[in-house]
């Protein structure tokens, strides 16, 4: 029986919604990821840094922008044991300096990920998919990569409808 793991990285603290700053107590990817556990049956692990990046949204972005330009691959909290079990990978994370979030790429890093079924979600205020399709195919070589999908994070409560039309697009449903 085929297994789908959700792998994601979300931003709780202050972040845009729309054009204006709002605190939130659950970010945006994980309000898509809770979207998808709604349609379909799947493993959800988190990608935590052992050292977040601060609640203000500009030192976190500033932070993350050191991270980016440094390579850096931020330590974790933990690592699943893991990925051999599963067909279908969904990495969820939001556009960050137009890609993932470095810590997204300690955990593609940390896994062979050949002859995965890979679905990427990115959520953003406007900056779409960004290069992380093209990163995620250079980090995971010898991947099935699906049809990303970009949600705003603005929009990301009323999102289920898109979110299982591309999941049923990949062959994920």
């Amino acid at each position: 029986m085929a297994k789908t793991l959700i792998a994601y990285f979300s931003r709780r603290d202050e972040n845009y919604v729309g054009i204006s700053k709002e605190v939130l107590t659950v970010g945006n990817t994980e309000i898509a990821v809770r979207k998808i556990r709604e349609l379909i049956d799947a493993d959800v692990f988190e990608v935590a840094m052992k050292k977040p990046y601060s609640k203000g949204y500009e030192d976190a972005m500033r932070e993350s922008k050191a991270d980016l330009d440094a390579n850096a691959r931020p330590e974790l909290v933990a690592l699943p044991e893991g990925i051999a079990d599963y067909d279908t990978v969904i990495l969820a994370y939001p556009n960050y300096w137009d890609t993932m979030p470095m810590a997204m790429f300690t955990f593609l890093e940390a896994f062979d990920f050949t002859g995965k079924k890979v679905l990427p979600l990115c959520t953003n205020e406007g900056g779409d998919m960004g290069n992380s399709i093209y990163d995620i195919r250079r980090t995971c070589r010898g991947i099935k990569l699906c049809g990303g999908l970009s949600l705003a994070g603005c929009g990301v409560n009323d999102s289920k409808p898109f979110i299982e039309k591309w999941l049923r697009a990949n062959g994920a449903m």
